[in-house]
């Protein structure tokens, strides 16, 4: 989580956000369920977008 913190420092991301991401990473999900407005700017391994929900 640390180096994503590093990687998006200049958002910056959250230990929260940061939580979120590497979880759906590790399972390979990229549908996210958040309201945080962050997660638009964030990016799947391999440059993908999230599906953020709602």
């Amino acid at each position: 989580m640390r180096s994503l913190m590093e990687q998006y420092r200049d958002i910056p991301m959250d230990l929260a956000d940061a939580s979120l991401v590497a979880t759906a990473e590790t399972l390979n999900q990229r549908r996210i369920f958040t309201l945080d407005r962050d997660f638009h700017i964030y990016r799947f391994p391999g440059n993908q977008s999230f599906e953020v929900v709602p």
